[in-house]
């Protein structure tokens, strides 16, 4: 008889008992006795149960535990889920066939994974240089399609006729609009590729940490360069030529007056920023404050100071003595492809094979949709300290 067999006829004893005491056929020593059997019985079931888990953990190879273990972990970044990708399928430098990730898109801030170590040089996995913080992609709103194109229209900003006030029984006016303009935004492709010692198929952290901090990053910057040139040659969008806090200001009521959107923001060179963040008026005073207290002395040094209330976004991608104003999330979306960001591996390129290098290729395809010009005024012409 098995251990599932004898609990079932301890179970069955237990209910037996339970009847005839309350009969009056049996006594309670003889229900204790039927009771203490099914826990004896439960008992031998739950350890056999627990020795066949134990089991069979011992017989899973250590690897396959840990390749397990890391299946279900989280990925915080582009490079920590490619040197997992790596890893997990195996890629050998000496394979004479690219290997590709599958389709991994990072919103979350860049971060150097844990948890696996060198095992014969120690290395720092920070990579030190210039990284300025890039903002310019987060104005936009956000849309992914599956397609190599997208077609959007733009209302015509001509009316004819409109409502107004009409008497009983008397013709109502009528009103007609232009047709619409349809604008087809195709897909571009923006990629680079860097080259990297094969070891660095054999060190996920240095793996992780030269796709985040520096092929990550570079491919960010083109980004926010493609964005502001392409934002610059939208045709429809305002123009203004005072790079001034007065010509700011008209630009943002431009906006707000054609668009019927509120102004969100401000992207500026940082060369433009300084010469209007210098401004002092007659008695010397900053007027945005100044470098240890707030304007005239009152409150704390703004660390984000805004401009007429917009958000001041300074980047080295806008050229000097240009500026735009607009209602970036109503105005546009960044339009990227399904696949997302994708990084490929290869050492069959050009001499690779033969210099134990692997070619990274890092590539992405997105387009700035504007769908509503209006939302934007590009102001243009140096500006001064002094030029109100």
């Amino acid at each position: 008889m098995t251990l599932l067999e004898k609990l079932a006829a301890a179970k069955e004893n237990l209910a037996l008992v339970k009847a005839a005491v309350e009969a009056g056929e049996k006594n309670a020593d003889e229900l204790s006795e039927a009771i203490a059997g099914v826990k004896s019985a439960q008992k031998a079931v739950d350890e056999a149960d627990e020795a066949q888990k134990l089991m069979t953990a011992l017989e899973t190879p250590v690897e396959e535990a840990a390749d397990q273990e890391e299946k279900t972990m989280e990925y915080k970044s582009l490079g920590e889920f490619v040197a997992a990708q790596v890893k997990e399928a195996g890629f050998d430098p000496r394979d004479r066939k690219p290997f590709a990730t599958k389709p991994f898109k990072v919103a979350a801030p860049m971060t150097i994974p844990s948890g696996v170590k060198p095992a014969i040089t120690t290395y720092d996995e920070n990579v030190y240089g210039n990284r300025a913080e890039l903002l310019i992609a987060d104005l936009f709103a956000s849309e992914n399609i599956s397609n190599n194109a997208l077609t959007f229209f733009v209302e015509s900003s001509t009316v004819e006729g409109g409502p107004a006030y009409t008497t009983e029984g008397s013709e109502k006016p009528m009103m007609s609009f232009d047709d619409p303009t349809p604008v087809t935004a195709a897909l571009r492709k923006i990629a680079s590729y860097m080259k990297e010692s094969d070891e660095l198929v054999h060190d996920a952290p240095w793996l992780a940490s030269a796709i985040n901090d520096r092929g990550l990053y570079q491919h960010r910057l083109a980004v926010e360069s493609y964005l502001v040139s392409a934002l610059s040659g939208t045709s429809g969008i305002g123009t203004g030529n005072k790079l001034t806090p007065d010509g700011i200001l008209k630009a943002k009521m431009t906006v707000w007056k054609n668009s019927g959107f509120r102004p969100d923001a401000l992207l500026i060179n940082p060369d433009d920023l300084y010469n209007i963040m210098i401004r002092k008026d007659t008695n010397g005073q900053y007027y945005g404050g100044g470098f240890v207290t707030g304007a005239y002395g009152n409150g704390a040094v703004a660390e984000e100071p805004s401009i007429w209330g917009l958000k001041v976004i300074p980047s080295a991608s806008v050229t000097p003595g240009v500026c735009f104003v607009g209602a970036f999330k109503a105005g546009g979306s960044i339009i990227r492809n399904d696949e997302g960001l994708r990084v490929e591996f290869a050492n069959q390129n050009e001499d690779d094979f033969i210099k134990n290098m692997i070619t990274v290729r890092i590539e992405e395809r997105l387009v700035l949709a504007v769908r509503r010009p209006a939302c934007f005024v590009k102001i243009t012409g140096q500006s001064t300290s002094t030029e109100a």
